[in-house]
């Protein structure tokens, strides 16, 4: 895991503002609230409401 869990502790989703989860198994956070996850690129979460995948 290339996040610190400092930094996974303050990531928010960007439409909710609720905690997001890290699943490591597909590398990306997810918003259990809006059913949407947030892919990671290059070890940067890419928080942008409109690349967001409908889970």
């Amino acid at each position: 895991m290339a996040l610190t869990q400092k930094l996974l502790d303050r990531l928010v989703c960007p439409s909710c503002k609720k905690k997001l989860d890290y699943e490591e198994k597909d590398d990306h956070l997810v918003c259990n609230k809006c059913g949407v996850a947030y892919r990671i690129t290059e070890n940067i979460p890419v928080l942008l409401a409109d690349e967001a995948q409908k889970l």
